[in-house]
Protein backbone atom coordinates (compact mmCIF):
# COMPACT_ATOMS: atom_id res chain seq x y z
CA UNK A 1 0.00 0.00 0.00
CA UNK A 2 1.01 3.33 -0.76
CA UNK A 3 1.83 6.07 1.68
CA UNK A 4 0.45 9.58 1.09
CA UNK A 5 2.62 12.25 0.89
CA UNK A 6 5.55 9.79 0.83
CA UNK A 7 8.03 12.52 0.58
CA UNK A 8 6.90 14.52 2.67
CA UNK A 9 6.90 12.06 5.13
CA UNK A 10 10.61 11.16 3.81
CA UNK A 11 12.07 14.67 4.42
CA UNK A 12 10.56 14.46 7.68
CA UNK A 13 12.23 11.63 8.57
CA UNK A 14 15.65 12.08 7.52
CA UNK A 15 15.33 15.30 8.89
CA UNK A 16 14.46 14.04 12.31
CA UNK A 17 17.24 11.42 12.07
CA UNK A 18 19.53 14.03 11.46
CA UNK A 19 18.39 16.80 14.29
CA UNK A 20 18.70 13.15 16.54
CA UNK A 21 21.61 12.28 16.14
CA UNK A 22 23.41 15.54 16.12
CA UNK A 23 21.52 15.93 19.47
CA UNK A 24 23.74 12.77 20.50
CA UNK A 25 27.09 14.27 19.26
CA UNK A 26 26.27 17.64 20.52
CA UNK A 27 25.58 15.79 24.00
CA UNK A 28 28.94 13.95 23.73
CA UNK A 29 30.86 17.02 22.69
CA UNK A 30 29.37 18.98 25.39
CA UNK A 31 30.67 16.42 28.18
CA UNK A 32 33.90 15.63 27.08
CA UNK A 33 35.77 18.68 25.54
CA UNK A 34 33.37 21.20 27.80
CA UNK A 35 33.02 19.06 31.04
CA UNK A 36 36.53 17.70 31.06
CA UNK A 37 35.25 13.85 30.05
CA UNK A 38 33.30 10.61 31.63
CA UNK A 39 33.94 8.54 34.17
CA UNK A 40 32.66 6.49 37.25
CA UNK A 41 34.13 8.05 40.15
CA UNK A 42 31.60 10.07 42.28
CA UNK A 43 33.08 13.30 40.26
CA UNK A 44 31.48 15.78 37.86
CA UNK A 45 32.81 13.11 35.04
CA UNK A 46 30.83 10.80 36.12
CA UNK A 47 27.45 13.38 36.46
CA UNK A 48 28.33 13.66 33.05
CA UNK A 49 27.13 10.05 31.74
CA UNK A 50 23.46 11.52 33.11
CA UNK A 51 23.11 14.01 30.19
CA UNK A 52 24.54 11.48 28.01
CA UNK A 53 22.31 8.82 28.82
CA UNK A 54 19.61 10.14 28.98
CA UNK A 55 19.60 12.85 25.32
CA UNK A 56 20.53 8.98 23.74
CA UNK A 57 18.20 6.57 25.67
CA UNK A 58 15.18 9.00 27.17
CA UNK A 59 15.33 11.04 23.93
CA UNK A 60 16.55 9.95 20.37
CA UNK A 61 15.69 6.07 20.92
CA UNK A 62 12.58 6.85 23.18
CA UNK A 63 11.49 9.10 19.40
CA UNK A 64 12.78 6.80 17.05
CA UNK A 65 10.82 4.35 18.86
CA UNK A 66 7.55 6.36 18.76
CA UNK A 67 7.55 6.11 15.13
CA UNK A 68 8.50 3.08 14.26
CA UNK A 69 5.24 2.32 13.44
CA UNK A 70 4.99 5.00 10.58
CA UNK A 71 7.95 3.49 8.48
CA UNK A 72 6.19 2.37 5.53
CA UNK A 73 9.20 -0.19 4.66
CA UNK A 74 8.09 -2.21 7.82
CA UNK A 75 4.56 -2.30 6.80
CA UNK A 76 5.12 -5.79 5.19
CA UNK A 77 5.96 -7.07 8.44
CA UNK A 78 4.08 -8.65 11.06
CA UNK A 79 2.18 -7.02 13.63
CA UNK A 80 4.15 -8.99 16.20
CA UNK A 81 7.19 -8.56 14.75
CA UNK A 82 7.05 -4.48 14.96
CA UNK A 83 5.54 -4.45 18.60
CA UNK A 84 8.69 -6.44 19.36
CA UNK A 85 10.74 -3.66 17.66
CA UNK A 86 8.68 -1.11 19.32
CA UNK A 87 9.24 -2.62 22.90
CA UNK A 88 12.69 -3.14 22.21
CA UNK A 89 13.79 -0.03 21.37
CA UNK A 90 11.67 1.51 24.40
CA UNK A 91 13.13 -1.12 27.14
CA UNK A 92 17.01 0.03 26.00
CA UNK A 93 15.48 3.65 26.38
CA UNK A 94 14.24 2.80 29.76
CA UNK A 95 17.70 0.64 30.64
CA UNK A 96 19.88 3.60 29.93
CA UNK A 97 17.78 6.08 31.83
CA UNK A 98 18.35 3.85 34.77
CA UNK A 99 22.17 4.10 34.73
CA UNK A 100 21.62 7.65 34.16
CA UNK A 101 19.56 8.05 37.31
CA UNK A 102 21.97 6.18 38.95
CA UNK A 103 25.07 8.30 37.83
CA UNK A 104 23.34 11.83 38.95
CA UNK A 105 22.28 9.90 42.43
CA UNK A 106 25.69 8.38 43.13
CA UNK A 107 27.09 11.77 42.10
CA UNK A 108 25.41 13.88 44.60
CA UNK A 109 25.53 11.49 47.52
CA UNK A 110 29.98 11.21 47.06
CA UNK A 111 29.66 14.89 47.04
CA UNK A 112 26.80 15.73 49.69
CA UNK A 113 25.07 17.78 47.35
CA UNK A 114 20.74 17.12 48.45
CA UNK A 115 18.68 15.18 45.71
CA UNK A 116 15.28 15.81 44.50
CA UNK A 117 15.09 19.30 45.39
CA UNK A 118 14.76 21.03 42.36
CA UNK A 119 11.26 21.04 39.47
CA UNK A 120 13.93 19.14 37.04
CA UNK A 121 14.33 16.16 39.19
CA UNK A 122 10.78 15.94 40.13
CA UNK A 123 9.61 15.85 36.67
CA UNK A 124 12.61 13.66 35.85
CA UNK A 125 11.64 11.36 38.20
CA UNK A 126 8.23 11.27 37.26
CA UNK A 127 8.44 10.61 34.09
CA UNK A 128 10.96 7.90 34.45
CA UNK A 129 8.30 6.36 36.71
CA UNK A 130 5.32 6.73 33.72
CA UNK A 131 7.64 5.52 31.71
CA UNK A 132 7.96 2.37 33.52
CA UNK A 133 4.59 1.61 33.95
CA UNK A 134 3.75 2.55 30.08
CA UNK A 135 6.19 -0.05 29.38
CA UNK A 136 4.94 -2.66 31.57
CA UNK A 137 1.56 -1.40 30.48
CA UNK A 138 2.11 -1.92 27.03
CA UNK A 139 4.05 -5.73 27.47
CA UNK A 140 1.24 -6.79 29.67
CA UNK A 141 -1.68 -5.08 27.22
CA UNK A 142 -0.88 -4.97 24.17
CA UNK A 143 2.34 -7.53 23.41
CA UNK A 144 1.03 -10.44 25.20
CA UNK A 145 -1.82 -11.95 22.76
CA UNK A 146 -3.56 -12.42 26.72
CA UNK A 147 -5.57 -9.45 27.35
CA UNK A 148 -9.55 -9.43 25.77
CA UNK A 149 -9.88 -7.21 22.65
CA UNK A 150 -12.41 -5.01 24.94
CA UNK A 151 -9.68 -4.09 27.57
CA UNK A 152 -6.92 -3.29 24.15
CA UNK A 153 -9.68 -0.83 22.57
CA UNK A 154 -10.59 1.16 25.82
CA UNK A 155 -6.82 1.13 26.81
CA UNK A 156 -5.21 2.06 23.46
CA UNK A 157 -5.87 5.48 23.12
CA UNK A 158 -4.56 6.17 27.04
CA UNK A 159 -1.62 4.36 26.12
CA UNK A 160 -1.06 6.59 22.86
CA UNK A 161 -1.88 9.82 24.67
CA UNK A 162 0.58 8.96 28.06
CA UNK A 163 3.29 7.90 25.56
CA UNK A 164 3.14 11.37 23.77
CA UNK A 165 2.69 13.14 27.17
CA UNK A 166 5.73 11.35 28.74
CA UNK A 167 7.89 11.99 25.96
CA UNK A 168 7.18 15.59 25.30
CA UNK A 169 7.61 15.90 29.87
CA UNK A 170 11.06 14.28 28.60
CA UNK A 171 12.39 16.76 26.06
CA UNK A 172 10.73 19.68 28.58
CA UNK A 173 12.75 17.81 31.12
CA UNK A 174 16.13 18.01 29.35
CA UNK A 175 16.26 21.57 28.41
CA UNK A 176 14.98 22.25 31.86
CA UNK A 177 18.38 20.17 32.59
CA UNK A 178 20.74 22.11 30.46
CA UNK A 179 19.98 25.35 31.65
CA UNK A 180 20.16 24.21 35.19
CA UNK A 181 23.62 22.82 34.60
CA UNK A 182 24.51 25.65 33.19
CA UNK A 183 24.12 27.94 35.97
CA UNK A 184 25.61 26.21 38.12
CA UNK A 185 28.92 25.34 36.27
CA UNK A 186 29.58 28.73 34.63
CA UNK A 187 30.16 31.27 37.35
CA UNK A 188 34.04 33.10 35.57
CA UNK A 189 32.72 34.00 33.09
CA UNK A 190 29.35 33.49 33.71
CA UNK A 191 26.34 31.98 31.68
CA UNK A 192 24.71 35.58 31.23
CA UNK A 193 27.99 37.17 29.58
CA UNK A 194 27.27 34.00 26.47
CA UNK A 195 30.47 32.34 26.83
CA UNK A 196 31.07 29.62 24.39
CA UNK A 197 29.71 26.49 26.74
CA UNK A 198 26.54 28.54 27.19
CA UNK A 199 26.03 29.14 23.28
CA UNK A 200 26.79 25.35 22.40
CA UNK A 201 24.77 23.91 24.83
CA UNK A 202 21.49 26.29 24.24
CA UNK A 203 22.29 24.76 20.73
CA UNK A 204 21.93 21.51 22.03
CA UNK A 205 18.59 22.85 23.40
CA UNK A 206 17.60 24.26 20.21
CA UNK A 207 18.30 20.28 19.01
CA UNK A 208 16.27 18.40 21.54
CA UNK A 209 13.48 20.45 21.22
CA UNK A 210 13.72 20.53 17.07
CA UNK A 211 13.92 16.72 17.23
CA UNK A 212 10.72 16.49 19.70
CA UNK A 213 8.61 18.78 17.17
CA UNK A 214 9.50 16.52 14.30
CA UNK A 215 8.66 13.41 16.34
CA UNK A 216 5.17 14.90 17.06
CA UNK A 217 4.14 16.31 13.61
CA UNK A 218 5.54 12.73 12.34
CA UNK A 219 3.34 10.17 14.54
CA UNK A 220 -0.03 13.12 14.26
CA UNK A 221 -0.41 12.69 11.03
CA UNK A 222 -3.03 10.48 10.01
CA UNK A 223 -1.94 9.90 6.54
CA UNK A 224 1.00 8.29 7.50
CA UNK A 225 -0.21 5.70 9.92
CA UNK A 226 0.27 2.10 9.75
CA UNK A 227 -2.66 0.56 7.71
CA UNK A 228 -4.60 -2.46 9.19
CA UNK A 229 -3.74 -5.68 8.96
CA UNK A 230 -5.96 -7.81 6.29
CA UNK A 231 -8.45 -9.70 8.73
CA UNK A 232 -5.54 -12.47 10.41
CA UNK A 233 -7.80 -14.62 12.18
CA UNK A 234 -6.42 -16.32 15.54
CA UNK A 235 -7.46 -17.85 19.20
CA UNK A 236 -7.07 -16.08 22.06
CA UNK A 237 -5.09 -18.10 24.94
CA UNK A 238 -8.45 -17.21 26.67
CA UNK A 239 -10.60 -18.67 24.04
CA UNK A 240 -11.25 -14.97 22.02
CA UNK A 241 -11.74 -15.60 18.43
CA UNK A 242 -10.55 -12.37 16.79
CA UNK A 243 -9.58 -10.46 13.69
CA UNK A 244 -7.66 -8.03 12.52
CA UNK A 245 -5.82 -7.00 16.20
CA UNK A 246 -4.40 -3.81 16.14
CA UNK A 247 -3.89 -3.89 19.82
CA UNK A 248 0.16 -2.81 18.77
CA UNK A 249 1.90 -1.19 21.62
CA UNK A 250 1.89 2.36 19.94
CA UNK A 251 2.81 4.92 22.16
CA UNK A 252 3.22 5.91 19.30
CA UNK A 253 1.46 4.40 16.34
CA UNK A 254 -0.37 7.78 16.10
CA UNK A 255 -4.19 9.12 16.56
CA UNK A 256 -6.92 7.28 17.40
CA UNK A 257 -7.79 4.10 16.03
CA UNK A 258 -10.45 4.79 13.67
CA UNK A 259 -12.58 1.42 14.03
CA UNK A 260 -11.98 -0.96 16.87
CA UNK A 261 -11.25 -4.71 15.97
CA UNK A 262 -14.26 -5.26 18.00
CA UNK A 263 -16.22 -3.06 16.20
CA UNK A 264 -15.45 -4.22 13.08
CA UNK A 265 -16.23 -8.32 14.23
CA UNK A 266 -19.71 -6.81 15.91
CA UNK A 267 -19.96 -5.14 12.44
CA UNK A 268 -18.64 -8.58 10.43
CA UNK A 269 -21.62 -10.59 12.62
CA UNK A 270 -24.45 -8.20 12.15
CA UNK A 271 -23.77 -8.52 8.44
CA UNK A 272 -24.29 -12.55 8.85
CA UNK A 273 -27.34 -11.84 10.62
CA UNK A 274 -28.86 -9.60 8.31
CA UNK A 275 -27.64 -11.96 4.98
CA UNK A 276 -29.69 -15.14 7.14
CA UNK A 277 -32.41 -13.07 7.70
CA UNK A 278 -32.94 -12.22 3.62
CA UNK A 279 -31.96 -15.30 2.93
CA UNK A 280 -35.04 -16.96 5.13
CA UNK A 281 -37.04 -13.96 3.41
CA UNK A 282 -36.68 -15.21 0.05
CA UNK A 283 -37.57 -18.43 0.88
CA UNK A 284 -41.23 -17.71 2.36
CA UNK A 285 -42.05 -16.29 -0.87
CA UNK A 286 -41.05 -18.86 -2.96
Amino acid sequence: MAMEGYRGFLGLLVSALLVGFLSVIFTLIWALHYREGLGWDGTGLEFNWHPVLLVTGFVFIQGIAIIVYRLPWTWKCSKLLMKSIHAGLNSVAAILAIIAMVAVFDYHNAGNIPNMYSLHSWIGLIAVILYFLQLLLGFLVFLLPYAPLSLRAVLMPIHVYSGLLIFGTVIATALMGLTEKLFFVLKNPSYSSFPPEGIFTNTLGLLILLFGALIFWIVTRPQWKRPKEPNPNFLHPNGDTTEGVDGSMAINSGNNTDKSDLELNNEVAARKRNFTLDDAGQRSTM
